[in-house]
């Protein structure tokens, strides 16, 4: 699909879209007869690594059901 309907696909701008193509950290894109282009598949397994690496929707991330840590002796 072509940069504006990925941009719409993943809910963000066309310039957020080559921001993220820029820094590259955005989902995987090609260039073909100087066109940027994005595979379903690409699009899909990026929106997937985002929510895995997201505490609110990956539990073993979630700081609040990490045990507590023991308190260090204070120094006298």
């Amino acid at each position: 699909m072509t940069l504006a309907e990925a941009a719409v696909y993943v809910r963000r701008t066309p310039k957020a879209m080559y921001n993220l193509r820029d820094r590259r950290s955005g989902p995987p894109s090609f260039r073909l007869a100087g066109r940027v282009y994005y595979r379903r598949t690409a699009l899909d397994a990026w929106l997937a690594e985002g929510e895995a690496n997201d505490s609110r929707s990956n539990l073993e991330l979630d700081p609040t059901r990490q045990p507590h840590e023991p308190r260090r002796p204070q120094p006298r």
